[in-house]
């Protein structure tokens, strides 16, 4: 086992997650205005070569706290992969059967168009399913 370049005589030692999380910080705060470029640069120097967490706490405590973000509650998100590829396994069935359909109807003798209710149905099924297809959520910034 090796041993610490820097020994520490208390606290819990800091992870690359938490550091990047400040750094993040950092950028944010001076792309709000915050900080200067130069406060950023030292401040994000310190906390990637910080060892513990108490030294990361100094770096961010004048600023203010982040944004807090929830999901909207009228709001969806984007289609999730998985439920895009069910769509598009719907959207092939339904537009395979409309063809299907309209050249039945062009090679019959009937003189309406008969396929407009099918395809009208099967048209609104693929609404439905899109309209309750499975979401991730949208975060909004409060």
């Amino acid at each position: 086992m090796t041993t610490p370049s820097k020994p520490t005589t208390s606290g819990v030692r800091a992870s690359d997650a938490e550091r990047e999380t400040v750094a993040t910080r950092l950028r944010e705060a001076v792309s709000a205005g915050f900080l200067t470029l130069a406060e950023a640069d030292e401040r994000q120097a310190a906390a990637y070569a910080a060892v513990t967490r108490e030294e990361l706490v100094p770096l961010t405590v004048d600023l203010p706290s982040p944004k807090k973000t929830t999901a909207e509650p009228g709001r969806r998100g984007p289609v999730t992969d998985g439920a895009r590829r069910r769509l598009a396994v719907h959207a092939a069935i339904v537009g395979f059967l409309a063809v299907f359909l309209v050249t039945r109807w062009a090679m019959d003798p009937a003189p309406w168009f008969w396929p407009v209710w099918p395809v009208f149905w099967l048209g609104l099924s693929l609404l439905l399913h899109h309209r309750f297809a499975s979401r991730t959520s949208t975060p909004t910034t409060v």
